[in-house]
């Protein structure tokens, strides 16, 4: 791994450290994952999504925007994004060359732990009202080191079983320095929010209010703004119509019902949102090119599912 250029951290795309899976029943798992990689904006993510696991992002491209509870923050290169388990979020990458990141989600759960009390007062960062951090340099290099060594750990280390309690161990002291530090986060968020920040967050809304009766009037009124710039800009950052966009969320959503629920296909028309059963039949073919009971028929043959919107279900973790 070389050192990133305009951070302390090393970096190597493609990068990655696995420890144990992430098993059933969830409350048995210790797991970490570490991945060194990049996005583009080619791979936005439409909807927002949720993890059972703790994360944390590191940027080291020089901007992007992440939606956390449908809060728009801006962050830079070096800048900490902490997540805790369930919290709806999204990144944003913009427009040009992939933006390098490094990912980390970890589960231990407390009663695996020595001093269980100890370490959810060190989670508590995760729930800090600004979910961001920002540090000067020397506290990066405090830091990030820390991040450096383990993962020369991971290349050094050949006895597989002291290599994991050893980044184990590496990476709670990461979080405890963090903790330290918190005091000294110099990220402001900043309330003045660009129309592109608004449209996502009306979009959050819509992931979250799907089943009332949502229409472009609806929308412009609650979030003060003219329904023609709505209709307009929507449209611009998601290439989704508004009506568009509520219909393939109802949609998503029917999805899932009809394949891990026995509800009746006329109650799930009405319990996300549809006016009539026609109505979600005509809006359901247009989306997925079959009626809901084709769809239901066709996909329980084939023994396969679809996870609940919002959900991420990382493979390898």
């Amino acid at each position: 791994m070389k050192p990133y250029s305009d951070s302390v951290l090393n970096y190597e795309k493609g990068f990655s450290i696995i420890i144990n899976e992430l098993k059933t029943p969830v409350e048995n798992s210790i797991c970490y994952y570490f991945d060194y990689d990049a996005r583009s904006y080619s791979v936005n993510m439409s909807f927002p999504h949720m993890h059972m696991f703790y994360e944390i992002m590191i940027l080291l491209s020089p901007k992007a925007y992440h939606f956390i509870a449908g809060k728009p923050y801006s962050i830079i290169n070096n800048d900490i994004v902490l997540l805790a388990p369930a919290i709806l979020h999204q990144t944003e990458y913009l427009p040009g060359p992939p933006s390098d990141r490094i990912i980390i989600n970890f589960m231990v759960p407390k009663h695996l732990l020595l001093h269980p009390e100890g370490y959810d007062r060190i989670l508590s960062i995760f729930n800090d009202p600004v979910p961001i951090f920002r540090f000067d340099l020397e506290r990066q290099k405090t830091l990030f080191q820390l991040i450096n060594q383990l993962t020369e750990l991971s290349h050094t280390v050949e006895d597989p079983a002291v290599r994991n309690m050893m980044i184990n161990n590496k990476f709670t002291e990461f979080l405890f320095t963090l903790y330290q530090m918190r005091n000294e986060n110099l990220y402001e968020y900043n309330s003045e929010r660009s129309i592109k920040e608004k449209i996502y967050t009306i979009t959050n809304y819509i992931q979250t209010h799907y089943n009332e009766d949502l229409s472009l009037a609806y929308l412009a009124d609650k979030f003060f703004i003219s329904s023609f710039y709505l209709s307009h800009q929507f449209k611009l950052v998601t290439g989704f119509t508004v009506v568009q966009y509520i219909q393939q969320t109802r949609v998503k959503n029917a999805q899932y019902l009809l394949l891990n629920t026995s509800l009746k296909i006329t109650d799930i028309a009405e319990k996300i949102g549809f006016s009539s059963f026609s109505q979600f039949n005509r809006v359901f073919h247009r989306f997925c090119s079959m009626s809901p009971s084709d769809y239901k028929t066709f996909y329980n043959e084939n023994a396969m599912r679809v996870n609940a919107p919002m959900m991420s279900t990382k493979s390898n973790l």
